[in-house]
């Protein structure tokens, strides 16, 4: 068990970590980076369908952009829950259909505005590749690099920005893992970050590339999500800053029932209640934070980073 003195940690996230791309550097920790999600996908559990057509998809990015987003997250493959994504077995979506929904949205998006940052949430060597050639700076890996194993040695001949995810199993047997503790499942989330960290550094991967995400949703069941918010600044002893995606999650519904008539509150009715665990999520480390709602979350985190600033005085 590692000994850990909150307040230090939190401050520590006060004072600017270097995280590197692939082409800059970026400083993390002063000011809270917000990352905009933009599905292009027909199924992903928030707005699935709605940007599956690249002009759709490169006017939400746009839109994202012009509302204060530092990151763009381009996805085209859902990892809802009871998805096969990541299954060598099951039926998934190919490297090829992800890389036709994805590459003309971040070729059309690098045209508009050279100066973005795009990051790619997959997990397949193949896409990453093409991904970073036409451009992105970041490869977001739900998997930690567990799923595929050519994908960290993609990434170490890149020297791309990285974000390494925990989850428990793939999507398709989140619902069969077992109930936790707050004290297993933290140990749980900092062992597998740990073993990502670990596959990072065999491949080449410097340190100073990684950033972390506890996997909000990813194989924890309903109150564990709040229970690992909640010590999520531990996580910090791990030495890299933290991302945090909480926007929409299902546990925030199922928190929300009581307010719907005993049924979890549907994904567009969970705006106040993402920003509520977004705050919480800053207040308790985080250096970046992935939303659904742009304008709403660069709000939010200017107001809490001035709350913040005075600790790092």
């Amino acid at each position: 068990m590692i000994e850990v003195k909150l307040t230090e940690l939190i401050e520590a996230r006060s004072h600017a970590a270097l995280w590197k791309l692939r082409t800059r550097t970026l400083a993390l920790g002063p000011r809270t980076l917000v990352m905009g999600v933009v599905n292009i996908t027909p199924d992903s559990f928030s707005d699935g369908g709605l940007f599956l057509d690249p002009p759709a998809a490169i006017a939400r990015s746009m839109q994202w952009l012009d509302e204060g987003a530092d990151l763009l997250d381009l996805g085209a493959e859902s990892t809802r829950p009871g998805s096969h994504a990541g299954s060598a077995s099951a039926a998934q979506v190919s490297a090829d259909e992800e890389q036709a929904r994805l590459l003309p949205v971040l070729e059309a998006v690098l045209k508009a505005r050279s100066d973005a940052i795009v990051s790619v949430d997959t997990y397949k060597a193949a896409t990453a590749r093409t991904a970073l050639a036409a451009g992105a700076e970041i490869v977001n890996d739900v998997s930690g690099f567990s799923w595929d194993p050519e994908l960290a040695s993609i990434c170490a001949d890149a020297g791309c920005g990285v974000v390494l995810m925990h989850t428990r199993g793939r999507p398709d047997e989140w619902a069969a893992q077992p109930q936790l503790t707050s004290d297993e499942l933290l140990n749980s989330v900092r062992s597998g970050l740990q073993s990502s960290l670990d596959r990072a550094a065999v491949a080449g991967i410097a340190a100073e590339s990684i950033v972390l995400d506890p996997g909000y949703g990813f194989g924890k069941r309903g109150q564990e999500n709040f229970a690992l918010l909640a010590r999520q600044a531990e996580l910090l002893a791990l030495a890299r800053p933290l991302l945090a995606g909480l926007s929409r999650k299902s546990f925030l519904g199922h928190a929300l029932a009581p307010l719907h008539g005993g049924r979890p509150a549907p994904v567009d009715s969970r705006e106040a209640a993402s920003l509520a665990a977004m705050v919480a999520a800053i207040l308790n480390g985080a250096s970046i934070v992935r939303v659904h709602q742009v304008r709403a979350a660069v709000e939010a985190a200017r107001v809490v980073d001035a709350i913040r600033q005075p600790a790092s005085e």
